[in-house]
């Protein structure tokens, strides 16, 4: 077994509204983000949610939106061309904010599903920072680590059909840092969660 020594991970839910299914084309709007907690050599060890987060409301990069999806954040994209972040200065905050909390340890974005929020999140960090905090696969799926844990095909995963208990009590408001938050604890009781035997 090697000697080197294992940084330990720290886990960050993160959340992002977007106005569109693809980034380029289309814009993310609001991102959230809640270090849900660190994992080491002894475990997994939850964090307050609320205690470490970020949120930012950012520019339309675009004129193109799908309607639908802008109607799930229920944010203004009006509003945001005048009152929303620029892009840079957005992720070059994040990306710091990141750095910071992770200070020792190795950052992993966790999202339900991760592949929505992480598309935009890893193209926005490149196109607009260069650089990703996350590297380019620091991206934990928790409908996958759930479905690895129930011995249940990914396909038939939905929060739905998750034991009420790993579920978070928050309500899910499609605002980036509630759900960020909402999602921390689902990250959190998941680890914890010793899943179902054979």
């Amino acid at each position: 077994m090697s000697t080197r020594r294992i940084r330990p991970g720290l886990y960050i839910s993160v959340d992002i509204e977007a106005d569109g299914p693809i980034p380029g084309p289309y814009s993310m709007l609001s991102l959230g983000a809640a270090v849900a907690g660190t994992q080491d050599a002894e475990g997994f060890t939850a964090a307050d949610p609320e205690k470490l987060t970020f949120y930012r409301e950012l520019r339309p990069i675009s004129e193109e939106f799908v309607p639908e999806a802008l109607a799930v954040s229920g944010l203004d994209r009006d509003r945001l061309r005048t009152e929303g972040a620029e892009p840079a200065a957005a992720l070059t905050e994040f990306g710091d904010w990141v750095r910071e909390v992770a200070v020792g340890a190795q950052p992993v974005m966790c999202g339900y599903p991760a592949s929505y929020d992480w598309m935009f999140l890893y193209w926005y960090l490149i196109r607009f920072t260069g650089a990703s905090p996350f590297g380019h696969s620091g991206c934990l799926d928790m409908k996958t680590l759930y479905a690895t844990k129930a011995r249940l095909p990914l396909r038939a995963v939905a929060k739905g059909t998750m034991p009420r208990d790993l579920l978070s009590r928050r309500r899910h408001t499609h605002h980036a840092l509630d759900d960020a938050i909402e999602q921390a604890e689902l990250f959190a009781n998941l680890m914890a969660w010793p899943g179902n035997s054979q």
